[in-house]
């Protein structure tokens, strides 16, 4: 299953639009035609990267527009980037979503608490190819983390892509902290600090920041999933996103 990337607009304007097509060259949604699975009985799936690693601008899917493509996200009429929140770069992963995932603003998560910010749910992809805007990939998920994103659940799963050459070597959390020392500790003050610039206060995260397992990170997103097809089989409010 291959997929192809149409740009429109120039990038770094408002205009600016990554379309989506499958193999046959027809237009597809990231969000809704995607499968989530590449490989369902070893818990292979696919990603959709947003934002390359070491990039700033805030991409991501639209899921209120028509075939969901990816634009730059706006905030007060300004097109978003992240600060570079010493000593980070941009992202410090390949950053983006997995399809055919949701996390429902209706629903409260028995977790955290706090209910879901209505979006796909967040992949970061911690393997050394930096991705371009729109590759779709094929991870392996080895854990995640749960923010508290001003009071919304906002689950960031961590994964690798699974053509990096290390990617036998890892089948877990304890497997990161092993391999890539510092890579955790640098992803949770990253999430923790980066709307700082912004003026706004360091966020928050569920289970006093822990990292929660393979096992537990599967399950989330196997949730995110459940709560997807709900919202396409219309028993769940859409609340304005386009399916």
């Amino acid at each position: 299953m291959s997929f192809s990337i149409e740009e429109r607009g120039r990038a770094n304007t408002p205009d600016y639009r990554v379309y989506f097509k499958n193999s046959e060259g027809n237009y597809i949604s990231p969000f809704h035609d995607i499968p989530i699975y590449a490989d369902e009985a070893e818990n292979i799936f696919h990603a959709v990267v947003e934002v390359p690693r070491w990039t700033n601008a805030k991409m991501e899917i639209a899921t209120k527009d028509a075939l969901n493509p990816l634009i730059q996200d706006v905030k007060k009429g300004n097109l978003r980037y992240v600060a570079n929140v010493f000593p980070h770069k941009g992202y410090i992963w390949n950053y983006g979503a997995i399809p055919q995932t949701w996390e429902d603003p209706g629903h409260k998560d028995a977790d955290t608490g706090c209910c879901g910010d209505n979006d796909p749910i967040d992949v970061c992809d911690i393997g050394n190819k930096v991705c371009s805007r729109g590759e779709v990939i094929r991870v392996k998920v080895l854990g995640t983390l749960a923010l508290i994103d001003e009071g919304e659940t906002d689950w960031k799963v961590i994964v690798i892509n699974t053509e990096d050459p290390e990617a036998a070597d890892f089948n877990s959390i304890d497997d990161v902290r092993r391999l890539k020392p510092g890579y955790l500790e640098a992803t949770f003050d990253w999430f923790r600090r980066y709307k700082v610039p912004d003026g706004k206060p360091e966020n928050q995260f569920a289970f006093n920041g822990e990292f929660k397992d393979r096992d537990f990170a599967i399950e989330t997103v196997k949730s995110t999933h459940e709560f997807w097809k709900a919202l396409v089989a219309k028993k769940t409010d859409a609340g304005g996103l386009n399916w």
